[in-house]
């Protein structure tokens, strides 16, 4: 679903009706959301079709959000194109997750994750009543892994061009070119911050870092086009 897998997994208490629920919320998400519908409620607002008192609540609350994130991040964050065209890409996944992994909070549940294209939001413990590990991928080969995290109670949301090629740019200078960072992974107690704070910390290039620093409750592992990896000063009470 929105052309990546998603993964739900629920230990406490196991209820085998939330999995449907949450899957079918992805879907609706998708459908509305997808800059590649051409019936989708964002297509249709890109285009002057519909707007003001016509849009959703699900679409106000995510513009919000997004104008919200472009001036907590000075710029460096804008769901606006340079065509005009409005793609809330940088947002939506994580802000999808954490409206699932609410879902399943209350109906009950207590230990559990939702994951949608490797961003995730851990809750509790896993069956053993361990944390949560997660792995971060290479950006060079995605088949390693090289650093691991242990979550109760966050999300982490990665950024870069490695996956999806060049689906990020810098709204406060479009033609410039994101070579210097490859990868930058972003640990909040909510995936949504996760996601679009990792979006504009990559869309910073090498300051980015320093953006992930000030942020308070946010740590991130940012990874140049050598291979070094920068942390944030709290990103080691994670690291496992």
């Amino acid at each position: 679903m929105m052309g990546m897998p998603i993964t739900v997994e629920i230990i406490d208490p196991p209820n085998a009706g939330l999995g449907p629920d949450v899957f079918a919320w992805f879907d609706r998400v998708d459908k509305r959301f997808s800059p590649y519908i051409e019936t989708s409620e964002v297509c249709r607002f890109s285009k002057g079709e519909i707007g003001g008192e016509a849009l959703s609540d699900h679409m106000r609350e995510v513009l919000v959000l997004a104008e919200t994130t472009r001036i907590e991040s000075h710029g460096a964050f804008n769901i606006k194109r340079p065509t005009g065209f409005v793609d809330p890409s940088g947002i939506v996944k994580g802000w999808a997750i954490s409206k699932g992994a609410k879902m399943i909070e209350a109906a009950g549940a207590r230990d559990f994750y939702v994951e949608a294209g490797g961003d995730i939001q851990a809750q509790g413990t896993t069956e053993t009543g361990e944390e949560w590990t997660v792995g971060i991928r290479s950006p060079f080969n995605g088949q390693d892994i090289i650093q691991v995290v242990g979550l109760s109670g966050q999300g982490i949301a990665t950024s870069g061009a490695y996956v999806r090629g060049d689906h990020i740019y810098d709204p406060r200078d479009p033609a410039r070119k994101l070579d210097q960072i490859v990868s930058v992974s972003v640990i909040a107690d909510d995936v949504v911050d996760a996601d679009r704070f990792a979006t504009a910390a990559f869309a910073m290039g090498p300051e980015g870092i320093y953006f992930l620093e000030d942020l308070k409750g946010v740590e991130g592992y940012v990874v140049d086009a050598q291979g070094i990896a920068t942390l944030t000063s709290g990103f080691g009470r994670f690291a496992r």
